[in-house]
């Protein structure tokens, strides 16, 4: 690019955007890259403070910044998203459809460590809908080397550092247990939260039933669920180490490969996640997901609901971020909770 003075620009072409600024009234771009200077942009341009503008002259080996961040989205765009259009050097990536957004944490980490390069997206695994933004991308400076995003091409090796991954369980069956509720003393207030938060997912729950608290029938049940073609499984309280507490042990006995029976997540510590041979997840939800607004099953379920097989190592890791603050105003997924 050559600097020119503002008053002798006219025929020129601009090289990026200009940005006019009038408090309360616009923040955009005035003139865009590419466009041709004529004679009655010169008081528009001087009133923006512009007395010199930097026209284009290609030089090999070197991007504009509307070029470079087009690589970088090449490089990060996956499927069920829109790019948006180059705007002050800067594209902006977002959902075409609700689901989970995925993001290779290590590929992205090491793709910011590129100098004059940066991409800034929301945490992975975060539930998204059908038009929010995920990320951003643009280079530092106005031009780059091109050498420097044939590095982050390598880097990835073809690989896009995001995703979306849609829903795909449809189907559940939901075991609620206590002899209190099969008998009828206490309302169960506890289903129709589950069955919310499945729904939330497209999860209809098809098959319902309250064993009490008899190790043998909630083993069959989940067992019947199974065999009735149950997407996922949800077993409801029952879930401490007391002795009357019996859903971990009947989980157990449907020789189910248990994952985990418990996460260092608060609320939710009585956890457990266990899969069946062809990976139909059984849970087992403790207390705490019938009153608080936001617990494990909120952080796990979207995974489960993508077809994700959750591992040990997942929710170990868990740990760093999940500690629920009980905000009065829940912003949920929109905070630090579960994202180390």
């Amino acid at each position: 690019m050559r600097e020119i003075k503002t008053t002798e620009a006219v025929g020129h072409i601009l090289c990026h955007d200009m940005t006019q600024i009038i408090r309360g009234v616009t923040k955009d771009a005035r003139f865009r890259k590419g466009h041709i200077v004529c004679e009655e942009d010169i008081p528009v341009l001087l009133s923006m403070g512009k007395e010199t503008l930097f026209v284009w002259e290609k030089v090999p080996g070197m991007l504009h910044e509307d070029e470079a961040a087009e690589r970088l989205r090449g490089i990060s765009q996956g499927e069920n998203m829109s790019a948006s259009s180059p705007k002050e050097g800067k594209i902006e990536l977002t959902a075409d459809i609700d689901g989970l957004f995925s993001a290779d944490t290590e590929l992205l980490e090491e793709i910011n460590s590129v100098d004059e390069l940066m991409i800034a997206s929301r945490h992975t695994n975060t539930p998204v809908h059908k038009g929010d933004r995920l990320a951003g991308m643009r280079v530092i400076p106005l031009v780059i080397e091109e050498e420097k995003l044939k590095r982050a091409e390598a880097i990835c090796q073809g690989k896009k550092i995001f995703s979306i991954l849609p829903y795909k369980l449809k189907k559940a069956g939901l075991i609620t247990t206590g002899n209190e509720v099969s008998k009828g003393l206490i309302e169960d207030t506890f289903s129709p939260v589950v069955k919310d938060k499945l729904a939330r997912y497209g999860i209809e729950t098809l098959w319902h039933c309250t064993p009490g608290d008899d190790r043998q029938a909630i083993s069959e049940a989940i067992l019947k669920f199974k065999a009735e073609g149950a997407d996922i499984i949800v077993c409801t309280g029952g879930m401490s180490v007391d002795p009357d507490d019996r859903t971990p042990g009947a989980i157990k006995d449907t020789g189910v490969n248990i994952v985990s029976y418990g996460a260092p997540v608060l609320p939710g510590a009585m956890f457990l996640l266990a899969y069946f041979e062809d990976g139909t997840p059984v849970v087992g939800l403790p207390g705490c997901v019938m009153y608080a607004r936001t617990t494990i099953f909120d952080l796990i379920l979207p995974r489960l609901a993508c077809g994700l097989r959750v591992t040990r190592k997942d929710l170990v890791k868990l740990g760093h971020g999940g500690l629920c603050l009980n905000c009065p105003i829940c912003h949920f997924p929109n905070c630090g909770f579960g994202k180390g």
